[in-house]
């Protein structure tokens, strides 16, 4: 994939900064069956992070301040690889369902081809269009949402799954919660070893992507930033080390996926007003609903641009939800931001690591759909066209 330009002066203009060019060399050792050297790239110039977020004289994490970037850290220096879950809790989950029922499946291999299914298809291929449109620089998404258990995690872990499978260019899924987040055990990750905090210090926008990828965790098409070891501290996720971080990372992924903490941290408030499209997770229940229009009032009141780059993913948890829907969108519907339902998923509500094989069609739909959505505010907002509404919007709607 190539870059041109600094591609942080897109979404770090704010930061400002002078480009460096340090000299990367060796990458840390890989993950067991990564792919490290599948998108080797060539260092480029790095866009420079100012001495207000760089790290203080004396505070490096998990010990580590190599000389270089990129450059593989002492043995005292490299945190030891922790499991994602308890090895107790390894055997807790049981059988899980596919989310179609045998019955329906069935019933969909063998109906008849007719005007409805080839109109199915044509969406879907307009659909996966969308998700693949060619970009010049990388877009950044930010998944948040106003309270834990939206299925803002889940809906993040879609979006990277959905975007690795139709997009060539890499792919990459940012957990920006340092405490509780539940990505890595979504995308299927066993064990970490690095979170976002420890690598902020340890590489440049100059490091090699197949240097990079040494610190990442691969998943299905994709890779994967941790954003915590697993465990509950007094130390949440840092701004400085977040926008450290990102800057480092972005010339070298098409599309990344950050999965925030819930509003209003600040790291969250960051993200999402730092990226070029936005999707607030929220649950179908009036509670969640009147508690994501008034998130959707506020960045408003931030920057009216906002909205017309901001998606809503209305989540259905249970499948006997009493919501009207349809009021439901147009309460949300407001000055720009469009809605994508998000159907109940027997497979989703199961917990544990998302099988796209045995997700229901009418999931695996919108979750396509939401990527459609989003994709095409986030390539608006890089031509400067933040009222370009979704051609996929009008699909919103169940």
């Amino acid at each position: 994939m190539s870059t041109q330009g600094s591609w942080q002066r897109d979404v770090f203009a704010e930061i400002g900064g002078v480009p460096e060019s340090p000299d990367p060399e060796s990458p840390p050792a890989p993950y067991a069956g990564s792919a490290a050297a599948r998108y080797a790239t060539e260092p480029g110039p790095e866009a420079a992070v100012p001495a207000q977020f760089g790290p203080p004289a004396d505070e490096h994490p998990a010990g580590a301040r190599p000389t270089r970037a990129g450059e593989p850290q002492p043995d005292d220096a490299v945190p030891d690889s922790v499991p994602v879950i308890a090895p107790e809790l390894g055997e807790a989950l049981g059988r899980v369902r596919r989310g179609d029922p045998l019955l329906r499946r069935a019933l969909r291999a063998v109906r008849v081809l007719g005007a409805s299914a080839a109109h199915d298809g044509a969406s879907r291929a307009e659909t996966a269009r969308a998700i693949q449109q060619p970009i010049t620089t990388g877009r950044q998404i930010a998944v948040g949402s106003i309270r834990g258990g939206a299925g803002k995690s889940t809906v993040a872990a879609l979006l990277a799954l959905t975007f690795a499978h139709y997009r060539t260019d890499p792919v990459l899924a940012v957990e920006a919660d340092g405490v509780l987040g539940t990505l890595p055990r979504r995308l299927g990750a066993k064990e970490i070893r690095w979170s976002c905090s420890d690598i902020a210090h340890v590489i440049d926008a100059s490091t090699p992507l197949a240097n990079v990828t040494g610190y990442l965790v691969p998943f299905h098409g994709g890779w994967l930033l941790p954003g915590s070891r697993g465990r509950v501290t007094r130390n949440r996720l840092d701004p400085k080390a977040y926008y450290m971080a990102m800057a480092s990372l972005r010339r070298h992924f098409g599309v990344t996926v950050v999965d925030c903490e819930t509003l209003p941290t600040e790291v969250a408030r960051l993200a999402l007003s730092s990226t070029q499209a936005r999707v607030l997770a929220t649950p179908a229940t009036v509670e969640g609903v009147a508690s994501t229009r008034l998130v959707l009032d506020w960045l408003d009141t931030l920057d009216p641009a906002m909205l017309p780059t901001t998606v809503v993913a209305l989540v259905h948890a249970s499948p006997d939800t009493a919501l009207d829907t349809r009021k439901a969108l147009r309460h949300l519907e407001v000055r720009g931001a469009t809605v994508i339902s998000v159907p109940y998923d027997r497979s989703l509500a199961a917990g544990g690591e998302i099988r796209t094989a045995g997700l229901a069609r009418d999931t695996r739909d919108a979750a396509a759909r939401l990527a459609a959505a989003t994709m095409d505010r986030a390539v608006a907002h890089g031509r400067g066209d933040a009222r370009a509404h979704s051609p996929h919007a009008g699909e919103a709607r169940p």
